[in-house]
């Protein structure tokens, strides 16, 4: 039986691939010296490799190759919250994905000095895949100054921020 990496192999050679150079973005220096040097990555290649593993446990457990409707189904489950986690790592300056924003790369650590507490706990949010209205609900809910709260939102634009993939049912 293949495995998902032989699997990604044989795709990878039968398509044809995305290219990516080896690049390194040089950041703002602002950041930390240990921070100037981020590998450029491809959110469309990586999350080929992670709907393949997903395919790949999925025909392992149903005994037989379930084929492009197991990487449908990660689509269906896993896009959102995937691309979610991406676009925050982009955020936080650790990876630079080429296909968000290059402006919005490293902006937690560039732009936000004041608030940082309250950005924390936006970020959390954030990633447990909570959207902008719940964010809203909670401070009001716990009483938080409503003002730098949507400061944190507008500048984030969560809401254009969403990439399509090729098999997601919303954007067919």
């Amino acid at each position: 039986m293949m495995t998902w990496q032989s699997q990604a192999r044989f795709w990878r050679e039968k398509a044809s691939p995305m290219i990516m150079p080896d690049i390194v973005v040089h950041c703002a220096s602002e950041m930390q010296p240990g921070q100037c040097s981020v590998e450029r990555c491809s959110v469309y290649v990586d999350s080929e490799n992670e709907a393949l593993k997903f395919k790949w446990i999925e025909s392992e457990k149903a005994g037989c190759d379930l084929g492009e409707e197991a990487v449908r189904r990660w689509v269906q489950k896993h896009w959102a919250g995937y691309l979610r986690s991406k676009w925050l790592e982009h955020l936080q300056g650790t990876r630079f994905w080429v296909e968000l924003d290059s402006d919005d790369f490293g902006l937690l650590t560039r732009t936000f000095t004041e608030h940082t507490e309250l950005l924390d706990r936006i970020v959390d949010r954030l990633k447990s895949e909570q959207e902008q209205l719940h964010i809203i609900a909670w401070a009001i809910d716990w009483n938080i100054p409503i003002e730098p709260v949507h400061e944190i939102l507008l500048k984030f634009n969560i809401n254009s921020k969403r990439l399509k993939h090729k098999f997601d049912p919303y954007f067919c």
